[in-house]
Formats: C-alpha cells, sequence, structure tokens
C-alpha cells in the first residue's frame, strides 16, 4: 500500500472510529494517558471464555492514537488472552502503516498497553 492509503486509513479511523463507546457489561477495564501528547482513554473487555468477544474504547487522543485504538480493537474481536499478551509494537505498526518518530510510537502504543492492562486484570480475577 502506499503511504496515502496509510495516512488515509488513519485520518478514517480517527474521524470514524470504530468500537467507541461503552459495553452494557465488560469484565475487564483499563485506563492509561500519555501526558506529552494528552490522549486519556478507557478500553473495556467482554470475554466469552478465555476469548474477546467485545470491546470498547472512549476518551480523547491524536490521530495517531486514536486510530490505534480503533484498528487494535477491531484486531482484538475473536482473540484469545494468549493471543494479546503476544501482540507487540510491530503488530501495532503494522496496522497503521507509516513510520512514526519516536514521541508518536508512544500514542501508538498506548492503547495496546491498555488492552493487555485489561486481559491481565481478567486473568487476575479469574485465575484458577
Amino acid at each position: 500500500m502506499s503511504l496515502d492509503i496509510y495516512q488515509e486509513n488513519i485520518l478514517d479511523h480517527y474521524e470514524h472510529p470504530q468500537n467507541f463507546g461503552h459495553l452494557k457489561e465488560h469484565d475487564a477495564k483499563a485506563h492509561d494517558s500519555n501526558p506529552l501528547c494528552g490522549d486519556s482513554f478507557d478500553i473495556e473487555l467482554k470475554f466469552n471464555g478465555n476469548k474477546v468477544c467485545d470491546v470498547k474504547f472512549s476518551g480523547h487522543g491524536c490521530a495517531i492514537s486514536t486510530a490505534s485504538a480503533s484498528m487494535l480493537t477491531e484486531n482484538i474481536k475473536g482473540k484469545t488472552i494468549e493471543d494479546i499478551k503476544k501482540l507487540e509494537k510491530e503488530d501495532v505498526l503494522e496496522l497503521l502503516g507509516i513510520k512514526l518518530s519516536h514521541v508518536r510510537i508512544k500514542c501508538a502504543m498506548l492503547p495496546l498497553k491498555i488492552i493487555k492492562l485489561c486481559a491481565y486484570e481478567y486473568m487476575d480475577k479469574h485465575k484458577k
């Protein structure tokens, strides 16, 4: 894909984010922020067994962090906690499809950090 297409995709996810809002019921919820950019998000996950069956995010952020949250929430539906634990920076960068500066990488990684916090919260609640 060309850089223009990726930039358009990021702007589309920023202007029309997928999974934005709140779940009626959730199994895990986490919050974090990036004080450098002012990004601040909550993410809520609903599980069916060990798999994510629904996810929502709320808050505000720059185009990169909002697009990252939108793309990641779409990406993790149907994934297991183990799949989520394996997600890394490179996976987020591949979804976004553009090179990012050091500062912007923190914006892109914030939603991943929050999703992982949710997964670990859920695991802690359901230890056997």
